[in-house]
């Protein structure tokens, strides 16, 4: 899938949650949202974050910028600051460099689980609690996602390198591929349509 289409499922997915589960939507936590639907791509040297990173978009310049980003951060962190959640991120960076798209980590409940981690530490610094549940609709709606194309995704990386896929699967650009990234963006649209009123009411 594209990257604005997973943005775009992820918020949508998060919007519509929150009519069933207690979801506190404001400008920050949506924004939150968005970035953690396009964040497992992050391994990829075209990803749609690394659009505006990456100043060329190869695998070696994604190698080099986010070994270089962590180890920096980690140096700093040592030096500076002491926090757990800079040290946890910096050796995700590393991590990140040398993973390669769909082959390692940011595609696993793993990633999932380590990116909640740094997350959690650092919404207990600067209150971002309530923006910690919509991290994971939106991290998680990327994976499942995923899962639906032919390619799937190392589901329990680094623990089993098998790639888990949904029983029907497309492929990414196919003709059907775009027709289910389609049904699923118009059918979330819809659906937003008909409940703005009561999901404004809702953002904070």
């Amino acid at each position: 899938m594209t990257g604005k289409t997973h943005l775009g499922i992820g918020v949508m997915a998060t919007v519509i949650l929150s009519e069933y589960i207690p979801i506190q939507l404001s400008l920050t936590s949506l924004g939150v949202c968005a970035f953690a639907s396009i964040l497992p791509d992050i391994d990829h040297p075209k990803g749609l974050i690394n659009k505006y990173i990456l100043p060329v978009k190869s695998k070696w310049t994604k190698v080099t910028v986010y070994i270089t980003l962590g180890i920096f951060i980690l140096l700093l962190n040592y030096f500076y600051m002491n926090y757990s959640y800079l040290r946890s991120l910096g050796i995700f960076l590393i991590i990140i460099g040398i993973s390669t798209h769909r082959n390692g980590i940011t595609h696993s409940l793993t990633g999932l689980l380590c990116f909640l981690s740094i997350l959690g530490n650092a919404a207990v610094r600067y209150d971002l609690i309530n923006s910690i549940l919509p991290f994971t609709i939106g991290y998680g709606a990327h994976i499942l996602c995923d899962m639906c194309t032919n390619r799937g995704v190392p589901l329990f990386f680094p623990f089993k390198k098998t790639k888990y896929k949904m029983p029907l699967t497309f492929s990414v650009g196919s003709w059907q591929g775009n027709l289910f990234e389609g049904i699923i963006t118009g059918a979330g649209l819809i659906y937003l349509v008909w409940r703005l009123p009561i999901i404004f009411t809702k953002i904070r």
